[in-house]
C-alpha cells in the first residue's frame, strides 16, 4: 500500500530547525491551504485547512534557510497519522473548542515563491563557482 499528498500553500511561520541526537536536521513548518467556493444558496464560503510538514536531512537544512513566512510551496509527501487515533492529532484549543491538525513528513518540498526562487538560484550559483 502506499498515499501520497500533494499540498500546495503558504507558510505560516518561519521554520522551526532541531537536530536529532545522531545529528540529524528536522526542521519543521506549517502549510496553509485555501479555499473559496459558493453554497447553493449563494453564500461566500472561506476554507482554511492547516497543515504541519516535517522535513529531514540536507533538505530540512534548506527549508530553515531559505522559507519564511508567507513562502508559496509545494509539499509532496505522506500523511503521518497520529498513533492513538489512527487519523489527525486532535486537541482541546484555548477557547474549549476542539482542533485537529494533519501532519504530513515531506519527500519534495519546492519553493513557489518568486522571490525565494531567485535567492537561492543565487545562493546555489555562489556555491558552485
Amino acid at each position: 500500500m502506499f498515499h501520497t499528498i500533494i499540498i500546495v500553500g503558504n507558510v505560516g511561520k518561519d521554520p522551526e530547525m532541531r537536530y536529532t541526537p545522531s545529528g540529524q536536521a528536522v526542521t519543521s513548518f506549517s502549510v496553509a491551504t485555501n479555499r473559496q467556493y459558493t453554497t447553493g444558496g449563494g453564500e461566500q464560503v472561506k476554507e482554511t485547512v492547516w497543515f504541519r510538514v516535517t522535513t529531514w536531512g540536507k533538505q530540512a537544512e534548506i527549508c530553515n534557510q531559505y522559507l519564511k513566512k508567507g513562502s508559496k510551496v509545494l509539499i509532496e509527501g505522506r500523511l503521518t497519522p497520529d498513533k492513538a487515533t489512527g487519523g489527525p492529532r486532535i486537541w482541546n484549543k484555548q477557547d474549549g473548542s476542539t482542533g485537529a491538525s494533519f501532519e504530513v513528513t515531506a519527500g519534495t518540498v519546492r519553493f513557489l515563491s518568486s522571490r525565494f526562487r531567485r535567492r537561492m538560484s543565487s545562493a546555489i550559483a555562489r556555491k558552485i563557482s
